[in-house]
């Protein structure tokens, strides 16, 4: 088991206190730490500072469980590329770092990665992909200028409503999390950018 008890210093703010967080909430924080452990090998940084303010953290875990979950109605991968476009046209290095390395180990395919987090124009993407970035780009982008184009493109290229609405859910969310994230700078770990490499 982990404790809060961290040498290093991971973000612009302090480290989190143990005797600040509720026993359920450093339950959850301990399960977070044992699951990362076990499928990477190491602690993602980021998931080290939330729990500065821990009842927070607890809501974060909670709207991103929503977004990511077998109810869903996009895939994972189709929600992860779209953070990446919103990623990197907020220019959020962490969140590029980190959910780059989920998406490559959800295709297999780093190269195709690379191409969306460097410009996802340049990847080869079917009609529903494209459209899926397009939108997260356009909403990030130019949110004064958001209209019914953008429903009317998704339902083009053949998104159901369930579909889009949850789309903009999820660029929300990652433009939620990179406002933050960016804000608070957690450390990128080096696991990050190494793994997933190969391709499968």
């Amino acid at each position: 088991m982990m404790s809060l008890k961290f040498d290093e210093q991971l973000s612009r703010l302090q480290k989190p206190n143990r005797s600040e967080m509720t026993d359920e909430e450093f339950a959850v924080f301990e399960k977070n730490v044992d699951t990362m452990t076990e499928n990477w090998g190491f602690i993602n940084n980021l998931f080290k500072v939330l729990p500065l303010n821990a009842s927070q953290y607890m809501g974060f875990l909670n709207f991103k469980g929503s977004l990511f979950n077998d109810k869903c109605y996009l895939s994972d991968a189709d929600k992860e590329m779209m953070g990446l476009v919103v990623s990197s046209t907020n220019g959020c290095m962490y969140c590029l770092t980190s959910h780059g390395d989920y998406l490559r180990g959800m295709t297999g395919d780093p190269a195709w990665v690379d191409q969306l987090t460097y410009n996802y124009r340049a990847a080869k993407l079917t009609k529903k992909q494209r459209a899926l970035c397009d939108y997260a780009y356009f909403v990030t982008a130019y949110p004064r200028e958001i209209d019914a184009k953008q429903v009317e493109d998704l339902r083009e290229a053949g998104f159901n409503d369930h579909e889009i609405l949850e789309a903009a859910y999820i660029a929300g969310f990652f433009n939620y999390t990179n406002r933050w994230v960016s804000t608070v700078e957690p450390v990128a770990n080096q696991g990050h950018y190494y793994h997933n490499r190969e391709k499968k």
